[in-house]
């Protein structure tokens, strides 16, 4: 037993630098909360972040574009409400066309 104990000193005691940095490799790329596998995740993180910016920036850009729209052109309200809301001025009578019901009647007479 006493052997095998001083055998294994001896390989640890030869090659004390080479497990140092072994383990120091080890604690540095995966063990460690800062570790390279954490940073690689947190650069794709970011990465999918910054898209989600853009993504949102142009969104925004689109809406205020669209806001100064209706705020200088009373028409564009007009518009709006009148696709969106199916508003109608008093002297109108609207009608709404809808291809629900032929597209239901399709299916049913293809089965």
């Amino acid at each position: 037993m006493a052997s095998k104990i001083g055998k294994i000193w001896n390989f640890i005691g030869h090659y004390k630098y080479l497990i140092v940095v072994i383990i120091g490799v080890a604690v540095v790329g995966v063990l460690d909360e800062n570790s390279f596998i954490q940073r690689v995740k947190y650069e794709m993180q970011i990465s999918d972040l910054k898209a989600e910016i853009a993504k949102y920036d142009k969104t925004f850009q689109s809406d205020s574009r669209r806001l100064k729209e209706l705020k200088n052109n009373p028409k564009e309200i007009e518009k709006i409400a009148r696709e969106q809301y199916f508003m109608k001025a008093d002297d109108e009578d609207i009608f709404v066309l809808s291809t629900d019901l032929q597209q239901e009647d399709d299916h049913e007479t293809a089965k």
